[in-house]
């Protein structure tokens, strides 16, 4: 464990140094965030998840740039460049840009302008002006240096020749490159023009045809479209920054007088910056830009997946999934209270009038031969449609009719996960098991999915691939973790996300069950093959075997905490069980009696609250929800209707709505609320239900502009202005019917259309993938 390291961090993240060092030995342990963060409380002083994952991220950077200044030292050693001084200045670099900025001179490179002059041996030449003596006449010295055998002719070559050394030396200076990152990050602008002649092709960067800004307060989405222009040979984009203050701040650190030679380093600084300083300090703004916007990029999308995943839930009931069609029929499946499949079947109720009498005749039937508890439509195409079609039937049993979105059914229906759930069925069967599954349970389903395909995300395909795989396992990790597993239901799929398991050890599990029946505890784990004392501590506590022997294996409770337990339920004679069904016994636990070494309050706290509510699950309830009646399609809207949706989307520059319209419309982050609003993740949440004003409609590009705002001159009524109840935490409001404003009402105008406020710009372009043609 490296001390500076633990120390760096601390500091870093307010933090103690005991708290980093414990992360960093129970990761050295191969200890997993959530067992972390959940079950090492004593140890870590209670740090959350966040903090514990951004330990291990800065671990992995220090442990990065530790190697990096290995690697360089060995070079510098190699190759007889490293004494004393500069190694102090190695070890005492902090950052990985200026570790490089002091190999940077040192560095095999490719064969440069000063390479050459070198080899024509016009490096001393070019040593002697560097010292600006005001007497010295360079001219006059470069005479000495013209070889035509070695290609300089002339002095004004060989003058030419020292000032591509110079130039190469001032890029190369570790203050000069510094001063120039410095100011390249306070004082550089990016700017787009459109390349001649793509004005037709790159319509949708129009906003970008002639922009600028500065690039430190460019966002993330601005960064990302910006070099998709350029990617797709639309845009050019630049970095630039005030020539003549940049120079400025060169030659006060490189020209020392007015004299000849200081003219000559003069005209060096001036190449050296244009030609090689200017040019590296862009990529240097370009990659942190990137990197900066990759970050933010991520964060809105784990952000987004997290409220996805942990969407609730409507639990172990029997379903009849629909995914819609038109041509094709609807695929219609029914599912036991567990998942499996009962029966499957195709109605065609879109087509004539017989062909929907007969579905309903169809549809009715197997509604009263498997009494489905719910129905779940999927919203992709005839969606709507078919929602309306069931509500009209009245089935038996009257179960609720819920849309489900089906982002990403169709990735799962052609993946190998399906095909070994369902070797025997068709990619439509299978997409419908999807749909109604995501009802009973949409974390166990989405996990089953690449978090890429699921659409929640912005220039998703444009970030770092490798960061944003990391963030999003980690979403997944810890939503899988913190609401738990039924280790008797699960898929493989689904475990392989616990604590401590993968995808080989979740096979086994599977396997063991399959063919030894359910597990009856926790204990029996341990006869899963392969499964080691490692495995079984890391993953124990986050799976539930309900209904088993010991009623603490359904809980949250770890196995190690059992002890504890068993004394507490002995201390006051009565069993674990009474404990877990009477209130009043736990109400006579002293948890401080318990304290031990090993054991601290917050293990015993948590513990506490399992035995109040063993394997609690910690997402919402699931509350009805229902579109506008009559709003099927876009040419169904008008500006001024406020309609019921479900945000789809939240991105760095609002949250797209889905309104019941099979196109997702926008509200831009100056329209989320009647305050100022910086991030829309603090004000929307994927999969919260609110109630949005229609701006404006796009008929020919099929783009909505929509507001949570209050309408100007009017407050809105109580009822308009909640939200129905959302894992975000909103409190139930109507659902169905809309409100149009009245003839003669206030009419807000039209935003300007900019990058920053243009629902219908190039950022829209999101909202195409929620035109759900799967």
């Amino acid at each position: 464990m490296n001390e500076d390291h633990v120390a760096k961090i601390a500091d870093e993240l307010s933090v103690k140094p005991g708290q980093v060092a414990a992360v960093a030995r129970l990761l050295s342990e191969d200890a997993t965030v959530p067992f972390i963060a959940r079950y090492r409380k004593e140890a870590t002083g209670s740090l959350d998840e966040v903090a514990v994952t951004e330990i291990r991220d800065r671990l992995s950077k220090l442990a990065a740039l530790s190697e990096r200044r290995e690697s360089i030292l060995k070079s510098l050693e190699k190759n007889g460049h490293l004494t004393d001084e500069l190694k102090g200045s190695v070890m005492a670099a902090e950052t990985l840009s200026a570790l490089e900025d002091i190999y940077l001179p040192y560095r095999p490179k490719r064969r440069t302008r000063a390479t050459i002059a070198r080899e024509k041996g016009l490096e001393p030449l070019a040593e002697l002006i560097f010292v600006q003596d005001p007497r010295l006449d360079p001219e006059r010295e470069a005479a000495a240096f013209v070889d035509p055998e070695k290609g300089v002719e002339t002095a004004l070559d060989a003058l030419s020749g020292a000032r591509d050394i110079i130039a190469e030396k001032v890029s190369e200076d570790a203050a000069a490159r510094a001063a120039m990152r410095e100011f390249f990050a306070g004082r550089s602008v990016f700017r787009t023009t459109l390349i001649e002649g793509k004005e037709a092709e790159g319509a949708k960067f129009k906003d970008y045809f002639a922009w600028e800004e500065k690039s430190s307060a460019a966002p993330s989405h601005r960064v990302l479209a910006m070099r998709r222009g350029e990617n797709e040979g639309v845009l050019d984009l630049a970095v630039s920054v005030p020539e003549d203050e940049a120079l400025s701040i060169l030659e006060g650190l490189f020209v020392k007088n007015a004299g000849p030679a200081a003219a000559e380093v003069k005209l060096a600084v001036t190449e050296g910056f244009r030609r090689l300083l200017s040019r590296s300090m862009e990529t240097e703004v370009r990659m942190a830009a990137k990197t900066r916007a990759d970050v933010e990029a991520v964060r809105v999308f784990a952000e987004n997946l997290r409220n996805l995943l942990l969407s609730p839930p409507l639990g172990q009931k029997r379903v009849c999934g629909i995914d819609p069609g038109l041509r094709t029929g609807c695929k219609v499946v029914f599912l036991s209270a567990q998942g499996a499949l009962l029966h499957h079947d195709v109605i065609f109720p879109h087509g004539s009038d017989a062909a929907a009498r007969a579905a309903a005749e169809k549809l009715s039937a197997l509604c009263e031969k498997f009494a489905p508890e719910a129905v779940a439509v999927g919203n992709g195409t005839a969606g709507r449609e078919t929602e309306a079609f069931v509500r009209g039937l009245h089935l038996a049993g009257k179960p609720p009719i819920i849309m489900v979105d089906e982002s990403g059914a169709s990735v799962y229906s052609a993946s190998d996960v399906a095909r070994e759930e369902f070797p025997d069925q068709d990619v439509t069967v299978r997409g419908a098991v999807s749909i109604g599954r995501r009802l009973m349970d949409p974390l166990a389903e989405l996990v089953k999915i690449d978090p890429k395909s699921i659409g929640v995300g912005q220039y998703q395909h444009d970030v770092d691939q490798g960061l944003l795989k990391d963030g999003l396992d980690d979403v997944v990790i810890s939503c899988v973790n913190a609401v738990g597993v039924d280790v008797n239901t699960a898929s493989a799929r689904l475990l392989q996300y616990v604590s401590g398991l993968g995808p080989a050890l979740s096979v086994n599990i599977v396997s063991f069950r399959t063919e030894n029946g359910a597990f009856k505890t926790r204990e029996d784990l341990r006869k899963v093959p392969r499964l080691g004392p490692k495995a079984f501590e890391q993953a124990a506590g986050f799976l539930r075997i309900r209904g088993g022997e010991n009623p603490l294996d359904a809980s949250a409770v770890h196995p190690e905490s059992y002890p504890v337990v068993d004394a507490m339920a002995r201390d006051l004679s009565v069993s674990v069980g009474d404990l877990v069904t009477d209130p009043g016994l736990r109400a006579r636990i002293d948890v401080k009696r318990y304290v031990s070494d090993s054991l601290g309050l917050p293990t015993l706290n948590d513990i506490m609250a399992e035995l109040a509510k063993p394997g609690r699950d910690p997402r919402e309830t699931l509350a009805p929800f229902s579109f506008a009646p009559g709003i099927t399609d876009i040419g169904d809207l008008s500006p001024g209707m406020v309609l019921p949706g479900v945000v789809t989307n939240v991105t760095a520059f609002g949250a797209f709505v889905d309104v019941g319209v099979h196109v997702d419309g926008l509200v831009h982050v100056s329209q989320l609320s009647d305050r100022f609003v910086k991030d829309p993740s603090q004000v929307v949440k994927v999969q919260q239900r609110v109630e949005a004003r229609v701006v404006s409609v796009d008929l020919e590009r099929k783009r909505i502009a929509l507001s949570l705002k209050k309408e100007e001159g009017r407050p809105r009524d109580r009822e308009e202005a909640r939200a129905v109840e959302s894992p975000a935490g909103n409190r139930p409001g109507k659902s169905g019917g809309f409100k149009k404003r009245g003839p003669g009402g206030p009419q807000r105008p039209a935003p300007e259309k900019t990058p920053f406020n243009n629902p219908f710009g190039q950022l829209a372009e999101l909202s195409k993938k929620s035109e759900r043609k799967r």
